[in-house]
């Protein structure tokens, strides 16, 4: 059995050591690998309290009753954006630690003169075969990061991304699975999301068109749907539902037989169903009740 000395022997002539050179470069890559680090782990963090941020944003500066709506609406939302934000950053702290570490650990060999070519020369042949198998699977999973960071979307959510439309029921790095009006279930790749529609985020607009006959007196029937529109906005059951009284455009086209009013009405998030036609009945009713014609298609105003 070797002495440690004679070990230490054996080992010495196969390092290149000159002073004072190896020790400086040694020092130069341990403490520029250290510099890196904290560098990339601070722009991670400031990546992640950026897009925590935004959120957070996103619904100020609605008015006292949306702030409230938004805030019940979202605070889930919020909860879950920020809980995968920081997972986020978590993975890709360690995947940063561990890059920059391995990186200086070679460099530190190969100052120190050990013979890395064989090694090098056969992970980069191994690492090209991997990464031309799997780059697909790294885009999707690159997606999926960016995708969660800039909170596109989450579970809940009602989303179109061009080849799917559906609820959110799950958002993985790797894929999203979708759930469309028919009960069917999409399972569509972060990767092959070019595009994305969300109709849950921040909040939804609802439209009403109100048709009345080509000759009614415009004022008067603009009058009377904002009198309806100061009762919709009023009745508790759409206290959590209405960000703002809803507004009457005015006359959107007129025809031959038939003048249309446009209404809007700014929502909850997804919950704009129920105030259109609500807000349609209510309308057709009091027109009704002060005598206002309803459209005459094909026939010509007196």
């Amino acid at each position: 059995m070797r002495r440690p000395g004679e070990i230490l022997d054996a080992v010495t002539p196969l390092l290149a050591w000159s002073w004072p050179e190896t020790p400086i470069a040694l020092v130069v890559v341990i403490v520029g690998a250290f510099v890196l680090r904290w560098l990339a782990l601070r722009g991670i963090k400031a990546a992640m309290d950026a897009s925590l941020q935004r959120s957070r944003d996103r619904n100020a500066g609605q008015g006292s009753r949306a702030e409230r709506i938004l805030a019940a609406a979202s605070g889930v939302t919020g909860a879950r954006h920020e809980a995968r934000t920081r997972t986020i950053g978590s993975i890709l702290r360690s995947l940063t630690t561990v890059t920059i570490t391995s990186i200086a650990a070679l460099e530190v060999l190969a100052i120190l003169g050990a013979p890395l070519g064989a090694v090098l020369a056969s992970a980069g042949i191994g690492g090209a075969a991997i990464g031309f198998g799997a780059q697909s699977l790294v885009k999707d999973f690159l997606s999926g990061i960016f995708m969660i960071m800039e909170d596109q979307f989450g579970v809940g959510d009602l989303i179109d991304t061009g080849s799917a439309t559906g609820t959110v029921e799950d958002v993985g790095l790797r894929v999203t699975r979708l759930r469309d009006g028919n009960g069917q279930v999409w399972y569509v790749r972060n990767g092959e999301i070019l595009r994305v529609g969300n109709a849950s985020q921040g909040w939804s607009t609802a439209t009403v068109e109100v048709p009345v006959a080509a000759d009614e007196d415009a004022s008067r029937v603009l009058a009377l749907l904002n009198e309806t529109m100061d009762a919709v906005y009023a009745d508790g059951k759409w206290d959590a539902v209405l960000l703002q009284r809803p507004d009457v455009a005015g006359v959107d086209k007129v025809t031959a037989g038939a003048m249309t009013i446009k209404i809007f009405a700014k929502c909850a998030p997804n919950q704009h169903w129920g105030v259109q036609r609500d807000i349609l009945e209510r309308s057709q009713k009091a027109l009704r009740d002060a005598d206002v014609r309803g459209p005459a298609f094909g026939t010509p105003p007196a």
